[in-house]
């Protein structure tokens, strides 16, 4: 993510950089130290999706300040 941004790892700190999942589980997370996209729960699509044949799991990006 970081790389993807063009920002250096501590601007993901200051800049205030997180992720928001839909309801109130959040999946996903930055890691501090490398800036990639990471799992932060574990993900079972048996409870998440039930019979769906695709299971799509969406998460927002969200960077405080100017880019």
């Amino acid at each position: 993510v970081a790389k993807d941004l063009g920002l250096q790892l501590p601007a993901l700190r200051d800049q205030g950089v997180r992720t928001v999942s839909e309801g109130r589980t959040q999946y996903f997370a930055l890691h501090g130290k490398t800036g990639h996209l990471v799992t932060a729960e574990r993900i079972d699509r048996e409870q998440l999706c039930e019979s769906v044949q695709q299971c799509v799991l969406r998460c927002e990006l969200i960077v405080q300040g100017e880019m």
